[in-house]
């Protein structure tokens, strides 16, 4: 009974978390029963790009390309259903048309009509359901190591099924084990600081985020993504780490055979989370695309 005691990990209140990581920026909204916690900075007339993390993140993995972005942009990046300070939805629903609505409502709640989207991992299938949903609202599409293109073997499983036993992570969770289950995502394990498996850490014991991670872990699975992606009609620009663990960089061909209009760059020596482990290397290109193609629709 001790040492459960002490693997105890309860969840950290809201007020405690936007002391922690909140800001002057952070803001919130109404949407399908959700408090959707967001930042929108930047010049609030420039070209709107909407950020997405990856399962298990937070609107704070873009804080370093944020602070770039919004010299030029309007940088609208959000906690995804399920996650940070936006936590679970009301409806316990977490399927792809869900996730779709809602961030359409985002978007529409906040007045904004045209947008380009960046995606990372689960926030790049997210990023491609919205720009098939939406092909003339979306003007650029920057897909980050995006899941949601599986082999047609797998095509109506549950990638990401957990036994019940994982419901324990709801009452106990060793923070070795949260920084164990992102260093597979860094090339350079080195390059994981404390305080991001710190702020990994604290997200992960937002009210309600385990019991939601459970529920999409269980509720998500695999589907035919070609007849959606035939939908995109905005450029696109897929970024990888060929050294990824996670969705292997050599998922980018079935995305590139697929999109009307793309291009892909692989970056050495990198992980997962490009964004987080070397920045600046994968911002580079997002900016030059960024330019290259709003400039052109202008």
């Amino acid at each position: 009974m001790g040492l459960l005691y002490g693997l105890w990990a309860p969840d950290l209140t809201l007020s405690e978390l936007k002391h922690r990581y909140g800001s002057d920026s952070l803001q919130a909204v109404q949407v399908d029963g959700l408090t959707i916690h967001y930042k929108d900075t930047g010049p609030k007339d420039a070209p709107v790009v909407l950020l997405l993390h990856g399962f298990g993140s937070s609107l704070q993995t873009w804080d370093v390309w944020a602070a770039q972005l919004e010299t030029q942009y309007r940088v609208i990046r959000l906690d995804l259903p399920g996650f940070g300070l936006t936590g679970p939805s009301p409806l316990h629903d977490y399927s792809e048309a869900s996730d779709v609505a809602t961030l359409t409502h985002f978007v529409d709640k906040l007045g904004v009509s045209g947008f380009s989207v960046i995606g990372h991992s689960m926030g790049g299938k997210m990023a491609w359901g919205l720009a098939a949903a939406e092909p003339d609202r979306v003007k650029a599409l920057v897909l980050m190591a995006p899941d949601g293109f599986p082999e047609a073997k797998d095509i109506g499983s549950k990638p990401y099924a957990m036994p019940s036993i994982m419901g324990v992570i709801k009452f106990s969770l060793p923070k070795f084990l949260v920084r164990k289950s992102i260093e597979p995502a860094f090339f350079d394990a080195n390059a994981l600081s404390d305080s991001l498996v710190d702020r990994y850490y604290d997200m992960l014991r937002a009210p309600g985020v385990r019991a939601a991670i459970l529920e999409r872990s269980n509720q998500t699975i695999y589907t035919d993504p070609v007849p959606r992606l035939k939908k995109i009609t905005a450029p696109t620009l897929l970024v990888w780490g060929e050294q990824d663990q996670m969705i292997p960089s050599s998922n980018a061909q079935s995305y590139a055979q697929v999109l009307s209009t793309s291009k892909t760059v692989l970056l050495p020596k990198l992980g997962h989370l490009v964004q987080e482990e070397q920045p600046q290397i994968a911002l580079a290109h997002v900016v030059v695309f960024l330019n290259t193609t709003l400039k052109r629709l202008n």
